[in-house]
């Protein structure tokens, strides 16, 4: 099974009352472990979680702490990138050269370096005081 058929699966599982637009994403550590999240919406829409956040927080809650590969998908006509919020959280957990698989769920696809999602992110080394 691949990471994209990891994160089809947990899309079904995606609580879009409002937007109707489930996302599904999945992330593979070195381990080989595999985490999943999918979209969690709320009434209140600034407090709705992404399936991208969700996925790091399984993977955070098991004890692993950066991840190699991710999926996400959604049903979209081009492959959905993740938002502003999430680029910012992926390229936190990512290790060196991991890729990322943006999915249509008709089978398109768009991969990438997580790092091309955001060039010149805010790392931890920006916070280092003179």
């Amino acid at each position: 099974m691949s990471l994209i058929d990891d994160a089809a699966r947990v899309r079904e599982n995606a609580y879009a009352p409002y937007s109707k637009f489930k996302v599904g994403a999945a992330l593979k550590t070195a381990s080989g472990a595999v985490f999943v999240g999918c979209n969690v919406e709320n009434v209140a829409y600034p407090e709705g979680t992404c399936a991208e956040a969700g996925a790091i927080a399984a993977m955070i809650a098991a004890g692993e702490v950066s991840f190699i590969e991710v999926a996400v998908i959604a049903e979209s006509p081009s492959p959905v990138p993740p938002c502003g919020g999430c680029r910012q959280k992926l390229a936190e957990f990512a290790e060196s050269g991991a890729q990322i698989t943006m999915a249509t769920t008709e089978g398109a696809h768009l991969e990438m370096a997580v790092a091309d999602l955001l060039p010149g992110a805010f790392v931890a080394g920006h916070m280092d005081q003179v």
